[in-house]
């Protein structure tokens, strides 16, 4: 299989269309089709911040639970979002605010509607993908090569939230460490959750998060063939949201 594995949308809806068209993916009933089959991924993080985060939801549903022709796997945003839609208490802050108030637009008919689509897609996504015909693994915030094959706590929150130390810079984020700076197994990760300027490749690990939401780009990394294709965002260019590292 020939698949493309696409970064962290946060509600930027026009951007993934505007890639999914310049990969060559075909709107025909409701959804995007690839002529010659290839597979969208997305890996994790599909609202809050943006402007669109529902139109993305209802996008990738078609795509993934209704069509059955795309992949997800998902990030610390879906997370909080699912569980913010159980009922569970969640702080209305750094992004999911905006998804809420796009919800607060809609009739209760509407936002159950939603809700339920989204309830799905989470809870059928498995917590990162194993592509070995492509000898690859798709996971949100990326995943150590001892914590490959397992599922548990440990691993869910790695996945997930990546590599934090515990610690917080003068802005208030969470630092983490440079796993990937340290990896040194086979297959290749292909991961986002980090926001950086260019696709970051080192010892077999890509991290496909070019901030779209934050000004920069929208990328997908196109497997087997390691190519990597982008379109600039339309959203507001802040540079501090981007990590720099010293590789």
């Amino acid at each position: 299989m020939k698949y493309d594995v696409i970064g962290d949308i946060h509600g930027c809806f026009d951007e993934l269309c505007e890639l999914l068209e310049k990969l060559g993916y075909k709107w025909l009933d409701s959804t995007f089709q690839h002529p010659d089959g290839r597979i969208p991924v997305f890996i994790g993080d599909l609202t809050d911040r943006g402007p669109a985060s529902l139109q993305v939801i209802e996008l990738i549903y078609q795509m993934v639970i209704k069509h059955k022709h795309a992949l997800y796997v998902p990030g610390n945003h879906c997370n909080k979002l699912y569980r913010y839609f159980l009922g569970n208490p969640v702080v209305l802050q750094h992004g999911i605010e905006t998804t809420v108030d796009e919800l607060k637009q809609l009739s209760s008919n509407q936002q159950n509607r939603i809700q339920k689509k989204f309830k799905h897609l989470y809870e059928q996504a498995p917590l990162y993908l194993q592509l070995p015909d492509v000898n690859a693994i798709i996971a949100h915030a990326g995943i150590k090569e001892t914590f490959i094959g397992r599922k548990d706590k440990k691993v869910k929150s790695f996945v997930l939230y990546g590599d934090v130390s515990g610690k917080t810079d003068e802005q208030g984020r969470p630092i983490r460490n440079d796993w990937a700076k340290h990896y040194q197994g086979n297959s290749w990760v292909i991961y986002g959750h980090t926001p950086v300027l260019q696709p970051r490749i080192i010892h077999h690990t890509v991290n496909i998060d070019t901030g779209c939401v934050f000004g920069n780009q929208l990328t997908s990394y196109r497997l087997p063939e390691h190519e990597i294709v982008s379109v600039p965002s339309k959203q507001p260019f802040l540079r501090d949201k981007f990590t720099t590292f010293d590789t």
